[in-house]
């Protein structure tokens, strides 16, 4: 599993609610024990309660908070305690639960850790998203027939226009990163799913996204039942732990700065953020010019290449990763040593979601920023947004 869903070390925080506290069917709490797990991160604490009592949730977290471990503990609790056995009749495949998820790195990431915890259970957690052979996961899922579905609204929307999927025997109902879904122009797709689920009055919804404006809790409302509302916002516990720098440069010598910085520091493991899918992979190529074994992850990169390319970076086989913020969202691997805003984002809400892929579970990290002439406007943004100033300085390539 990810470091979305690692407790508190032993030494921190001796009021955290233990695993063990819940009565949790004992083939996921030999899960959970056999990853290590014993204290629920704060998200944990506060939803599982009320999760597993069966409440809806409005629940104000990003990734790194734990929440996808809170779902999905309270997902595979319910089919556990409340076991259908008629499932085989079904003309169709009809999960008892559904998980939407706006990328398709997030989405596999939470089939993953939804198969580490599944792990000593009868459960199938199935991910389906864009990107890949549509006939092939229609087969799988034909032959499968999971409980637990995990996919893209796309794709989902097109596996429904096919007659391939039946959605009316959804007892629990997750939608993830509900603002990032509504940036991304998902919500008229996501309407029409839940439009295929139950009533809220007969399902119960988990509902997450990392910021609640107006859209948003417009959303929240329509979808979720008299909801119990918890925020966690670990924005400064994130920005607290991790060591921020930002380095005065022109554009024109961002790329030899890169260059100097990687051969010079040689960090062990870096996130490189650029703001264009077609700069993420002229960049890619600079660097593997240049002598920096490097890969790229953005948008356009086919799901395969995607899913290997994660895969080497988190086996430590490629150290030095250039993404985007789209395909940033799903990553979650552990040991990232540096994040290299090499532009600016336009987002200030995105610089915490870059940086929050380092410094994770008690470990150092560091974020460095480059700041040139041509995206330091978005400074102010980011300031406000930290509740701070930052301190621009000279870079510092000096030999550790």
């Amino acid at each position: 599993m990810n470091p979305d869903s690692i407790p508190l070390p032993e030494d921190q925080d001796a009021e955290a609610h233990r695993f063990s506290d819940y009565a949790l069917p004992e083939p996921l709490t030999r899960a959970i024990d056999g990853l290590g797990y014993r204290r629920c991160t704060p998200i944990q604490g506060r939803v599982l309660p009320l999760s597993l009592a069966d409440y809806d949730i409005t629940g104000q977290a990003q990734t790194g908070t734990g929440k996808t471990a809170a779902f999905l503990i309270t997902i595979l609790t319910h089919l556990w305690e409340q076991p259908r056995h008629d499932r085989l009749k079904e003309r169709l495949p009809a999960p008892r639960a559904l998980v939407l998820a706006p990328t398709r790195e997030l989405a596999m990431q939470i089939e993953s850790d939804g198969q580490d915890l599944a792990r000593h259970m009868d459960e199938e957690v199935f991910c389906t998203v864009g990107g890949m052979d549509i006939q092939k996961q229609i087969d799988r899922l034909q032959r499968r027939r999971p409980n637990i579905l995990v996919a893209t609204p796309g794709r989902l929307i097109d596996l429904l226009h096919r007659g391939k999927v039946e959605l009316s025997a959804v007892e629990i109902l997750v939608i993830d990163e509900a603002d990032r879904m509504l940036d991304m122009g998902f919500i008229p797709d996501v309407r029409r799913i839940v439009f295929r689920t139950p009533h809220k009055h007969r399902r119960q919804t988990l509902f997450f996204s990392a910021t609640f404006n107006e859209d948003v809790m417009r959303l929240a409302k329509s979808w979720t039942l008299a909801p119990e509302h918890i925020a966690i916002t670990p924005e400064q516990v994130t920005v607290d732990a991790i060591e921020q720098l930002f380095w005065l440069t022109s554009g024109a010598d961002k790329r030899k700065l890169l260059l100097d910085f990687i051969k010079r520091k040689r960090p062990e493991r870096a996130l490189i953020f650029t703001n264009r899918r077609d700069q993420t992979h002229q960049l890619t190529r600079w660097l593997i010019r240049h002598g920096i074994p490097s890969e790229a992850l953005a948008g356009d990169v086919p799901q395969n290449k995607r899913t290997r390319t994660l895969e080497r970076f988190k086996d430590g086989s490629v150290r030095y990763l250039v993404a985007t913020d789209v395909a940033g969202r799903g990553i979650h691997v552990e040991s990232i040593s540096h994040v290299i805003n090499y532009d600016l984002p336009e987002d200030a809400e995105d610089y915490v979601h870059r940086i929050g892929r380092t410094g994770r579970a008690g470990a150092s990290g560091v974020s460095i920023s480059f700041v040139s002439e041509d995206d330091a406007f978005n400074l102010p943004a980011i300031e406000a947004f930290l509740g701070d100033s930052v301190r621009c300085t000279q870079p510092d390539l000096g030999v550790d």
